[in-house]
C-alpha cells in the first residue's frame, strides 16, 4: 500500500545574488553543513545549522525550506507548518517549489489530524504543479477519509435520533393499571407500608374474632345463670 509520500528533498545550493560575498560563502556552509547533518538522520544538528544560516540571511530559501522539513521530521507539526508558511512568503516565484511546500503543508496538517486543511493544502500544490502524483494520490485518500468521518458523524446523528424517539414511545405508552394506582397513590408505592396495612387488618380481624368469642361465652353464662335460677325456683317450690 502506497504510504504519504513526503517531500524531503533538499534545495541544491545555487548561486544567489550575494548581499555580501562573504556572508553568502558562510550560508552556504552552513546550508551544507546542515544538509550532511539530515542524511545522517541528526535532525537536531541539521536543525541548528539551518537556524545558522537563517540568522546570517533570512531570505535564505533553502535553508527555510530545510529546516521546515527537518521539524517535520522531528514531529514538531506547528512549527514545521509556521516554517513553511514563511518559506513560501519568501518563494514567490517558482510554483514546483511552491506546490512542494504546499504538499509538506498538508503531510504536516494531516498528521494534526485536521483533515479539512489537508485537503485544501494538497488542492494547492495540486494547483502549482498538476504533475504532482502523489499530492494527488494523498489529496484522494483525504477526501476518503473526511467521506467516511461524515458518514459515521450521520449515522451516530440517526441512532442518537432514534434511541431519543424510542424513549419518547416509552414514556407515551399506556402503563399497567398497577403502576397508574402506585402513581395516583404514592402512599402505596412502598412496600413497608402495604405491609403494615395487611397487618392492621389482620389485627382487626383478629380482634373482631375475640369480641365474637366473648359474646358467645357471655351468652352461655347468661344460659347458665338462667338455669340455675330455675333449678332453684322448683327446689323452693318443692319444699313448700
Amino acid at each position: 500500500m502506497k504510504t504519504f509520500s513526503i517531500k524531503y528533498g533538499l534545495f541544491l545550493l545555487l548561486l544567489l545574488v550575494p548581499v555580501a560575498i562573504s556572508a553568502q560563502k558562510d550560508v552556504r556552509k552552513s546550508v551544507r553543513k546542515g544538509n550532511k547533518a539530515y542524511q545522517q538522520q541528526k535532525f537536531s544538528d541539521a536543525a541548528t545549522s539551518y537556524q545558522e544560516a537563517i540568522e546570517k540571511n533570512a531570505a535564505s530559501k533553502e535553508a527555510n525550506y530545510n529546516l521546515a522539513n527537518t521539524l517535520y521530521k522531528q514531529k514538531k507539526w506547528d512549527e514545521s507548518i509556521a516554517q513553511m508558511n514563511h518559506y513560501l512568503s519568501i518563494e514567490q516565484e517558482n510554483p514546483v517549489n511552491r506546490s512542494a511546500a504546499f504538499h509538506n503543508i498538508g503531510n504536516a496538517t494531516l498528521q494534526k489530524k485536521d483533515l479539512q486543511k489537508s485537503m485544501e493544502a494538497y488542492k494547492m500544490a495540486l494547483r502549482l504543479n498538476p504533475e504532482d502524483n502523489e499530492a494527488r494520490y494523498n489529496l484522494a485518500v483525504v477526501q476518503k477519509m473526511i467521506q467516511d468521518q461524515q458518514q459515521n458523524q450521520d449515522q451516530q446523528q440517526d441512532k442518537d435520533k432514534q434511541d431519543q424517539q424510542q424513549n419518547q414511545d416509552q414514556q407515551q405508552q399506556p402503563q399497567p393499571q398497577d403502576q397508574q394506582d402506585k402513581q395516583k397513590r404514592p402512599e402505596e408505592q412502598n412496600e413497608p407500608e402495604q405491609m403494615s396495612r395487611d397487618n392492621a387488618r389482620q389485627m382487626l380481624q383478629a380482634i373482631e374474632q375475640d369480641e365474637k368469642e366473648t359474646q358467645e361465652k357471655v351468652q352461655r353464662m347468661k344460659a347458665e345463670e338462667r338455669k340455675q335460677q330455675a333449678e332453684d325456683n322448683r327446689r323452693q317450690n318443692k319444699n313448700w
